[in-house]
């Protein structure tokens, strides 16, 4: 008898064979998409922008229109990208005339055209006004972004902002320098020392004062460029003429306080003629030049109980929720801690294998400096704590005595153990790692300003164990004792 053919085997059989036209046809439509007109001009176009090839890209550009090429927004922002970048000088030669003069025209075209523009399409055309010394078109560009439902990026103000500061327009800077505020889009240093500059040359002094704090707050140590900015300000006649003789001490001091230490902002405090010193500091923090002990600022609690919590809430995100919950629920039992030792950095810190006694060694110097004589927390991944060298007799001890002691915490399999310390460092307020302890100085390396109306700004230049850094004294001829 004929054995009869299952429906679900036949059924089954073809599902699994690939229609070979099928496969084909995509193979085909993969191919014409690759050798599309625009596909081809996109690669032209962006060999162009890796080469800085203005020329041959605007030949692309009129050639792709005589033949009704459909460029998007992709071929438009090269094309703006290469016409605005300055590359021969800004000037009234005939290749800057012509090359912004055809940015320009491409802006325009693309409207024509009806390509809905992006971010960097606006971005680069307000690099294109910018370099025509047109910081008003480059603002009225980012306003218009907003118009479109795109939010500007730093990068969207600097032609304008940058643009208004080089001319003197610190109205105009200060307006472009609001609306980034009112965008939420934060200054950088090149930002406010451009806005310094413009203030100090217009001789708002009250501006001055605002972008210093702003410099302590965002930037803390400064540039050379920025420095130099800086003393600039402070060796000008109406710097020497601003400023209050007297003043509400107890004020002052309240604000100190509740600042965190180091800055007051009440005001310029003093009178007459600034002295400014390149110098250094102590060990201790007392500046070599006129004696002030500088402070060490502490961060607001609030401030740090709301970033532990984004960490943590995080930190869930990425890891398994229970994991970390039950973590946090082992730090609290068994904490505080004066230091968090990172085990798998330092473990593998100059060595080629896990390294458990290079731990110890820093565990212990750690404990020797620790006011509570405690051991740090030690974080390592569970794989650390149970295979490869942790098999080793004295290991074992090691790390059986860290258990015992409360020190040591294995982050489960498939965890980042780097969230864990991350956490526990600022939950904590500690976090040291390395193979020689160079513990912070006991001074808060940021712009200071005292409470007798002097400043202290750190730089950038000089900043390890061999070259001190570098500081700039400012105090008053006539400060108040």
């Amino acid at each position: 008898m004929a054995r009869k053919r299952s429906h679900f085997s036949t059924t089954s059989a073809e599902a699994l064979v690939q229609d070979p036209t099928d496969l084909g046809t995509r193979r085909s439509r993969k191919k014409a998409i690759r050798e599309s007109p625009e596909m081809i001009l996109r690669a032209k176009l962006e060999q162009c922008s890796k080469s800085g090839d203005l020329a041959e890209a605007l030949r692309l550009y009129d050639e792709a229109i005589i033949n009704s090429i459909q460029l998007n927004v992709y071929h438009y922002n090269v094309l703006l990208y290469l016409c605005s970048t300055k590359t021969d000088g800004i000037g009234e030669d005939g290749r800057d005339v012509v090359r912004l003069k055809r940015g320009f025209e491409i802006f325009e075209r693309m409207g024509i055209d009806k390509v809905v523009p992006n971010e960097a399409t606006f971005t680069n055309a307000s690099r294109l006004a910018a370099a025509k010394n047109d910081p008003e078109r480059a603002f009225n560009l980012v306003k218009k972004m907003k118009a479109n439902g795109i939010v500007p990026k730093l990068r969207s103000y600097g032609p304008a902002l940058f643009g208004f500061c080089k001319k003197g327009m610190a109205d105009e800077a200060f307006e472009v320098d609001s609306h980034m505020i009112d965008n939420m889009v934060l200054a950088e240093e090149s930002e406010l020392s451009a806005l310094l500059r413009v203030s100090s040359e217009a001789e708002r002094e009250e501006k001055v004062y605002e972008m210093l704090h702003r410099l302590r707050a965002a930037v803390r140590q400064v540039s050379e460029e920025t420095a130099v900015v800086v003393e600039d300000w402070f060796r000008s006649k109406r710097a020497a003429e601003i400023g209050s003789e007297k003043w509400d001490s107890e004020r002052v001091k309240t604000a100190i306080v509740e600042g965190g230490g180091g800055w007051h902002g009440q005001g310029w405090l003093g009178t007459g003629k600034w002295r400014l010193v390149r110098t250094s500091m102590s060990d201790t923090g007392i500046c070599e030049s006129c004696g002030q002990k500088l402070d060490c600022i502490d961060i607001d609690p609030r401030e740090t109980d709301n970033f532990a919590k984004c960490l943590a809430d995080l930190a869930c995100q990425k890891e398994t929720r229970k994991n970390f919950v039950q973590f946090q629920e082992w730090l609290q039992q068994h904490g505080p801690f004066d230091a968090v030792v990172d085990g798998a950095n330092l473990g593998l810190a100059n060595q080629h294998i896990f390294s458990f006694s290079q731990i110890n060694r820093i565990v212990r110097e750690m404990r020797q400096i620790s006011p509570s004589k405690k051991l740090p927390l030690v974080i390592l991944h569970q794989s650390r704590v149970t295979g490869g060298p942790a098999q080793h007799p004295s290991n074992k001890r090691l790390l059986e005595s860290w258990k015992k002691a409360g020190a040591l915490y294995a982050t489960p399999p498939g965890s980042n153990d780097d969230w864990y310390w991350l956490y526990a460092a600022v939950r904590l307020k500690p976090s040291v790692n390395g193979l020689s302890l160079h513990m912070p100085p006991p001074y808060s390396v940021v712009i200071q300003e005292s409470e007798q109306g002097s400043w202290h700004v750190p730089t950038v230049t000089g900043d390890d164990l061999e070259t001190p850094r570098q500081w700039l004294c400012v105090t008053r001829g006539k400060e108040r004792n």
